[in-house]
């Protein structure tokens, strides 16, 4: 296993250079991921940031450092990954699946962390090859947090792996709990405080040169928002959450969250929900969460 430490990431500006840059890459047929895993030694969690990011998704200060969060920490080395000649394809036109959260203890705003991104396993998928990149936030060598990002190459012929399949239960009748709108600027907002400057995400016009007809809404923010309305006005300590990403959200757009409760003995509580279209009929997210 390779280890590639980074103590200070590259601005967003030159890592989008070498985001495009890697562009030309071809689709390549590979049998494993090279062997890597890129760190941050140290880096304080930002009481200011969390607070824009919680802005920008509807968390309530009273909930602290949101479940979703610290995946805007591994931001920097997920660039640097895709910009380098370890990731073999190029990252424009790769799709992100789904992603998965194992909060094991709560963070707090001043820690200082540890940051990881490493290569994980390939899936095949009928419409290309599927990749895992596996992250990690430690606390003086404690796991306290660890998420799995599964991201689509598209048009890979004959990808390596285990077929994919979903891990979420679907025969489960949902019930609509709320509305949101995703105003047109959310993908410029939440760009700025996560560093994803995709151009699918900022302008109608910098998401047609990609083939999209407006602007999509990052799905990640789909989540965060969803999230922020189903859980606890308070700090949760441990939780799980389950992600698959459906259809764009064009914005703006108004959107609706579905779900089903139940509660699993004396403190853990689970929802399955989906964030759908105004009209309810198509999901944009489906996802499982757990927390106590």
């Amino acid at each position: 296993m390779k280890t590639i430490e980074i103590s200070q990431p590259k601005g967003a500006a030159a890592s989008y250079l070498d985001v495009l840059l890697a562009s030309r890459k071809p689709s390549t047929v590979v049998d494993a991921l090279p062997e890597v895993t890129l760190v941050r030694p140290q880096l304080v969690v930002d009481a200011d940031h969390i607070a824009r990011y919680a802005g920008v998704c509807g968390f309530h200060a009273a909930q602290g450092v949101p479940v979703s969060y610290p995946q805007l920490l591994t931001f920097p080395l997920l660039m640097a990954f895709f910009g380098s000649a370890d990731c073999p394809w190029p990252a424009m036109g790769t799709v992100h699946l789904a992603n998965r959260i194992v909060q094991h203890q709560r963070l707090n705003a001043g820690e200082r962390v540890r940051v990881e991104v490493q290569t994980g396993r390939l899936l095949a998928h009928e419409k290309g090859q599927i990749f895992e990149l596996e992250l990690r936030i430690l606390r003086a060598d404690t796991l306290v947090w660890e998420a799995t990002q599964t991201l689509l190459r598209l048009g890979v012929r004959q990808p390596a792996g285990a077929a994919y399949a979903s891990r979420l239960n679907t025969e489960l009748a949902l019930s609509h709990q709320a509305d949101f709108f995703a105003p047109a600027g959310i993908g410029r907002r939440y760009g700025r405080v996560s560093g994803d400057l995709n151009p699918i995400h900022l302008f109608a016009l910098s998401a047609r040169l990609f083939g999209f007809r407006r602007a999509i809404a990052h799905g990640m923010w789909t989540q965060a928002r969803a999230l922020a309305a189903l859980l606890p006005r308070a700090s949760v300590e441990q939780a799980e959450l389950t992600v698959e990403f459906k259809t764009p959200l064009f914005l703006p757009a108004r959107a609706t969250l579905w779900s089903t409760r139940e509660i699993r003995g004396t403190l853990q509580q689970a929802a399955l929900f989906e964030v759908r279209n105004a009209r309810g009929d198509k999901p944009h997210l489906r996802a499982q969460l757990d927390y106590q």
